[in-house]
């Protein structure tokens, strides 16, 4: 490896090499191969191997010329010398023309008059890709001083506004699906399969140790009938599980151990348990909750007695004709 050609290639085939491994190992999220234990040795390996080729190859070129006679090493050579002035040779155009300078055997045409203890002054052009963007921070200017200060079209503030509008309504969006953003005012009841698996599998893992798998309660509450200490519904469970129960004696706080979103996984399970029947239920702790969020009580009348409900679905005899 003496040449750039050869440390391109091999920069190249060590990237391209990557890229093939990233989504080969994993398709679906190709930079998380990056963490795995076996890529980095590997992608190492194939750089040596690539570089052991090239290595090759050189010695081999050095052994065919060796092998050379006189004449046709001095023919080789001349090929050499002559493919090497042609290389980029279209490019080396351009990048002289862009500078618009004289060849040095012709500088003697453009030296001025002045004189500096020898040293002499050349009358060159300005290049003409700088002369190209100077006309066109000419041309911008005039637009910007017609469209902003002749004719208003709008100024810096109602850009900053229109700006901080978009901004908003992009984050209002990007909250609808960042779960890790939720807390106690913006939970919501999540009632999807996946949501309500996920929290089954933290409440089993954490909390059927106090509550039992059933929800039943063992040294924690039954959560299971309509009573609670804390105040029932998904904002209370949520702030329960995350903040801790009463001080003393009651739950710790999760906050540290689970992320918002499991929180509000599990607090949706929990309020699953309510009116299911466990094997050795708890006796009731705390008070009834009753939602003040949900809808005016409704009374039916039946020829028996009247019932009461609301909306979780507790009924209550408030007058019996038997009574």
């Amino acid at each position: 490896m003496r040449t750039l050609s050869s440390y391109i290639r091999v920069g190249v085939f060590a990237v391209v090499a990557s890229g093939l491994l990233m989504f080969v190992a994993s398709p679906d999220q190709p930079f998380s191969t990056f963490e795995k234990v076996w890529f980095w040795p590997l992608v190492a390996l194939l750089i040596i191997l690539m570089i052991a080729g090239e290595a090759s190859i050189s010695t081999l070129k050095a052994v065919l010329y060796n092998t050379l006679d006189k004449e046709a090493k001095e023919r080789y050579d001349l090929a050499e010398k002559t493919r090497k002035e042609n290389q980029f040779a279209k490019i080396k155009r351009v990048y002289k023309k862009s500078l618009d300078s004289k060849p040095i055997e012709s500088e003697h045409e453009i030296v001025l008059d002045h004189n500096y203890d020898g040293i002499q002054e050349l009358d060159n052009n300005l290049p003409p890709w700088w002369l190209y963007m100077f006309y066109a921070t000419i041309i911008f200017g005039v637009v910007y001083l017609a469209r902003f200060h002749v004719f208003n079209e709008y100024d810096q503030a109602s850009e900053f506004e229109t700006e901080m509008e978009i901004a908003r309504a992009q984050v209002e969006e990007w909250k609808k699906t960042a779960k890790d953003l939720v807390d106690v005012n913006t939970v919501t009841l999540l009632t999807d399969a996946s949501d309500l698996n996920a929290g089954k599998e933290i409440f089993n893992q954490n909390c059927a140790a106090c509550h039992k798998v059933d929800g039943g309660g063992g040294i924690g509450p039954n959560l299971t009938d309509s009573y609670w200490i804390l105040g029932g519904g998904i904002k209370n469970i949520f702030n329960t599980i995350s903040e801790g129960g009463r001080s003393g004696k009651g739950m710790v706080p999760w906050k540290t151990e689970l992320k918002p979103a499991q929180i509000a996984q599990v607090a949706s399970y929990v309020m699953q348990f309510e009116g299911t029947t466990p094997a050795e239920p708890k006796e009731p702790q705390g008070e009834i909750w009753n939602n003040p969020d949900a809808p005016d009580k409704m009374i039916i009348e039946n020829p028996d007695k009247t019932i009461v409900t609301d909306s979780l679905q507790n009924s209550v005899v408030t007058n019996s004709k038997f009574n």
